[in-house]
């Protein structure tokens, strides 16, 4: 009589249950997880600080009898404290684009042809564009989400600051920090440091020109925010109030002008010896100030969004023409 057997081998081996991740995604996770946990630990470490910040705030703030009192009651100190630990929390967000250019952007196309492994890309199944995309979109998913939920944050405790919150808010770094900008600011440099690494083929070299690219482009576009939307203007006369209108605003321009609307330099007169008489020859009547008031933020911030973005595409477009044609 005969029996059924069965390789031992076979009866003691389990079927594996479905992956979650299958092909190129899991590749990328697998390749990229030092650089993800990072991302996971910027997040959640950042998240933290800024609750904690915002929570340490409001106790003072409530301490010194807010919102009970008014803000021009409570101790100069304590504002100018606040004031202060708003910038450098913002300051230090603008510096997190940065970090992600150099450390994610750079290595990511870099590394591979440095180690030789974007070479198997020939051998596989997939074409060198498929896994071009996978690495890209990795890379800008992986920047998104951390730069997302810190900006969003960071939104969250300027906001619960009302009236309190610093009025500057286009030199700042209130402008940077929230709303589109911050998540545009991180995906352009992180495509930057992809298109370097893909043109240089060198991690060190591509992550030290993306910093130093990354670092200057930020400081002179800076210096580019009042071109982002046109300035209004107030007039009123000389010896009158400001007017409130100025309250949340940011001042770019002073000048002096007649009632025909004609302008001068806010030092026109100042230093005459006869400095009324000199006003009344000049017809001086108005005090004038260009300002962009803050229901323009949102609008310049998206425009300078549009603008991060559009520089995204073109460097995405440069490393994806260089990888397509140039050697593995």
């Amino acid at each position: 009589m005969s029996t059924l057997t069965q390789d031992p081998t076979i009866r003691g081996r389990e079927p594996s249950g479905p992956r979650a991740l299958r092909g190129l995604a899991w590749l990328m996770v697998h390749q990229h997880r030092a650089a993800l946990l990072c991302c996971l630990a910027l997040t959640l470490i950042g998240a933290a600080w800024i609750v904690y910040q915002r929570g340490a705030m409001l106790d003072d703030l409530h301490a010194a009898g807010w919102p009970g009192k008014r803000g021009d009651s409570l101790p100069q100190d304590l504002t100018n404290r606040i004031s202060n630990d708003l910038n450098s929390g913002g300051v230090t967000l603008g510096f997190v684009p940065v970090l992600l250019g150099a450390f994610l952007g750079a290595p990511l196309i870099a590394a591979d042809y440095e180690n030789g492994t974007a070479r198997l890309v020939a051998t596989q199944s997939v074409s060198r564009l498929q896994w071009l995309l996978a690495k890209v979109s990795f890379a800008l998913l992986v920047v998104t989400v951390p730069t997302t939920i810190l900006s969003l944050l960071y939104g969250w405790w300027w906001r619960s600051l009302g009236p309190l919150a610093p009025n500057d808010w286009l030199t700042g770094a209130l402008f940077d920090s929230t709303g589109p900008v911050l998540v545009a600011t991180a995906l352009c440099t992180t495509s930057l440091g992809i298109a370097v690494g893909a043109l240089v083929r060198r991690v060190t070299p591509a992550m030290v020109a993306t910093f130093l690219i990354s670092a200057i482009g930020l400081t002179v576009a800076g210096g580019l925010r009042d071109e982002l939307a046109t300035p209004r203007r107030i007039a009123w006369p000389l010896d009158g109030e400001t007017p409130a209108a100025l309250g949340g605003g940011v001042e770019v321009d002073q000048w002096v002008g007649t009632a025909s609307g004609k302008l001068y330099g806010w030092s026109t007169c100042a230093h005459d010896a006869a400095a009324e008489k000199c006003r009344s020859d000049l017809g001086i009547v108005n005090t004038v100030r260009d300002y962009f008031d803050r229901d323009q933020m949102v609008g310049m911030q998206w425009t300078a969004a549009g603008v991060l973005l559009a520089l995204t595409v073109l460097f995405l477009t440069v490393c994806v023409l260089r990888t397509r044609r140039g050697r593995l």
